[in-house]
């Protein structure tokens, strides 16, 4: 229990603040069991901070671009300092969503119509009919990401600042869904319900503005089905420790359809608002035993 652990979070992306919860939060968890922890708000000097504390572990906390896409987890390699979480390849795989839908499909999971397509083809015309959703290819917390409706009076690029490629996809009407992995066995699957009409960044992060459902309201067949394919979106990606898969399920289409995978995050929020810790309570596992093992888990790629 003597373990010198560094806290890795905030930094510079779009999603520092909810990085800093989560960093806040799991520092807290870790010190009152004993570990003796530093907090790392993360900057580019982050490798010569590291020398210089000369911790054991480093338990990333970060979210968004830097922090889960597979470039902190590099310098760790290269420093040699076991890390929590998901590895180079399955961050950068997982974090570029049109590399994780690729390995979806080729996993068999069902994702959503889309294409990828630069900003340029996207001003001279929208590939698909409305609704539609954009989204940027590399960013997390649904930062930047917009549902055009049927008869929207509104310029759908309006202020786009998230790079010069977008993913344009089939918008899935029906239940948001979420599943935790944890040590490639998910744990249950629960539902989201925003009160705005769409789990966006304000919806995640403010209280009040979504219903969770633990479990979720959907028949057994569909709950078994989104179980097993976050446990195969995990391996698909190669991911390690807790992951977290995201869903739609459209139960207008039919008996046995409308399952829809959309993304899978190797660094779930470990905020009081978070899906992956309400999951893990729910079976039985609390806060703080799910930062301990995750903690425990840590390690280097190579």
């Amino acid at each position: 229990m003597s373990a010198h652990v560094a806290i890795l979070m905030g930094g510079w992306s779009a999603e520092r603040e909810i990085s800093l919860v989560s960093g806040r939060a799991c520092a807290k968890a870790l010190s009152g069991q004993g570990y003796r922890v530093s907090e790392i708000d993360v900057g580019r000097d982050l490798a010569d901070v590291l020398l210089r504390l000369k911790p054991d572990v480093a338990f990333n906390a970060l979210h968004g671009r830097w922090g889960e896409d597979g470039c902190v987890q590099g310098l760790l390699e290269v420093l040699g300092l076991p890390y929590t979480h998901s590895g180079v390849r399955a961050s950068a795989n997982a974090m570029h969503k049109p590399t994780a839908k690729e390995l979806f499909r080729q996993a068999g999971l069902a994702c959503a119509e889309g294409i990828t397509i630069s900003l340029d083809e996207a001003r001279r015309a929208i590939p698909l009919a409305p609704p539609y959703v954009l989204k940027p290819p590399a960013e997390g917390s649904t930062v930047g990401v917009r549902v055009i409706r049927p008869g929207d009076n509104v310029d759908p690029l309006a202020g786009w600042r998230f790079g010069d490629e977008l993913m344009v996809e089939r918008y899935v009407p029906g239940r948001e869904l979420s599943v935790a992995v944890m040590d490639g066995r998910a744990l249950g699957v629960i539902e989201i319900e925003p009160l705005s009409g769409l789990y966006d960044y304000e919806a995640k992060y403010t209280d009040g503005m979504a219903m969770h459902y633990m479990p979720a309201r959907i028949q057994g067949d569909i709950y078994e089905r989104a179980m097993r394919w976050a446990e195969s979106a995990h391996v698909a990606l190669g991911c390690r420790g807790v992951s977290r898969s995201d869903f739609r399920y459209d139960d207008s289409e039919g008996v046995g359809a409308g399952l829809y995978i959309l993304e899978t995050n190797t660094q779930p929020g470990m905020t009081p608002l978070s899906l992956v810790p309400e999951i893990a309570a729910h079976e039985g596992i609390g806060f703080e035993v799910l930062v301990r093992w995750i903690l425990e888990d840590a390690g280097c790629d190579r």
